[in-house]
C-alpha cells in the first residue's frame, strides 16, 4: 500500500513540474558583473571580475550567435547538442559551449576565458539597437540610476539624471554620456575609469571614481605624445555627485 501511494505521489508532482526550457534564443546579459558593479566601486574591475564577455545574442532559426565585450562583437555558427546544450563555432577554429535552461544559460570554462552565468533580458529595445545595447541599458540604470546631487562644481546644488539610453540631464555642458566598459578607452584611461560626455556633436573623455553613492568626475589630462596613444590621469577635480 506504501508503494502505492509513494507512486501515486511521485506521479503528481511530476505533473505538476513544468519541463525544463531549452531554447536558448533572444539575449543573454551578465547580470554577475552588473550586480557587482551595482555595489558601487570600480567599475572595469566588476566587469573584469564577471567577464570578458557581456552580452550573447543568438537566433537559432539563422544557427548564428554574437557575443560583445562591451567593445567587440564576434559572431559564431550555432551547433545543437542535447537538452540545453549548445556549441558556438567562430573563425579560426576555436569554440564556446553554452548550456541554456528556462531564463539562465552557463557559458564552460575554455581556453579563453573562465566560466561565465547569463539572464535571458527582458528589455524591449528597437529592432536597430547596436549589440550590446541590452547589457549597457542594465548596468547603466544598475550603476547610475536614481537621483544624484552635485555637492561641488558647476551646478552645485542641481540634480543630475542619467538615463539608461545614454542621455543625461542637469550636468552643465552635457546631455549624453557613455560608460567605458572595454577597448582603446580602457587601454588610454589605464587603471582609472572613465566616461564620455557629449553636448550636441562635441564630447570629450573624463576620468571618474566611484565610492559607494559618491561619485568624482576628473579632467582627463593627456599624458601621452602627439604621435603616441593617448594616456590619461586624472586632473583637476570637476564635478562631486552624491545620490540624493
Amino acid at each position: 500500500m506504501r508503494n502505492v501511494l509513494a507512486l501515486l505521489l511521485s506521479a503528481v508532482l511530476s505533473g505538476c513540474s513544468s519541463p525544463a526550457n531549452y531554447d536558448p534564443n533572444g539575449t543573454w546579459i551578465n547580470k554577475a558583473a552588473i550586480d557587482a558593479a551595482s555595489q558601487g566601486g570600480n567599475l572595469r574591475e566588476a566587469l573584469l571580475a564577471y567577464g570578458p564577455n557581456l552580452e550573447w545574442n543568438i537566433d537559432a532559426a539563422r544557427k548564428t550567435a554574437e557575443v560583445s565585450n562591451g567593445f567587440e562583437l564576434d559572431e559564431g555558427q550555432l551547433v545543437s547538442d542535447a537538452n540545453g546544450q549548445w556549441r558556438v563555432d567562430f573563425y579560426g577554429d576555436y569554440h564556446e559551449q553554452l548550456n541554456v535552461e528556462n531564463d539562465q544559460m552557463r557559458q564552460a570554462e575554455s581556453q579563453n576565458g573562465p566560466e561565465q552565468r547569463f539572464q535571458r533580458s527582458t528589455l524591449k529595445l528597437p529592432i536597430d539597437a547596436p549589440p550590446g545595447s541590452s547589457f549597457e541599458q542594465a548596468l547603466y540604470s544598475a550603476y547610475l540610476g536614481g537621483t544624484w546631487k552635485i555637492t561641488q562644481g558647476v551646478g552645485e546644488g542641481g540634480l543630475v539624471l542619467f538615463h539608461p539610453d545614454g542621455q543625461v540631464e542637469g550636468l552643465p555642458g552635457a546631455d549624453r554620456y557613455a560608460l567605458c566598459l572595454a577597448g582603446d578607452c580602457a587601454a588610454m584611461s589605464g587603471e582609472n575609469d572613465s566616461l564620455w560626455l557629449q553636448l550636441g556633436n562635441q564630447g570629450n573623455s573624463w576620468l571618474f571614481k566611484r565610492e559607494g553613492e559618491r561619485i568624482e568626475i576628473f579632467q582627463a589630462v593627456n599624458q601621452a605624445q602627439v604621435d603616441e596613444m593617448p594616456s590619461y590621469l586624472p586632473g583637476a577635480s570637476t564635478w562631486v555627485l552624491e545620490k540624493d
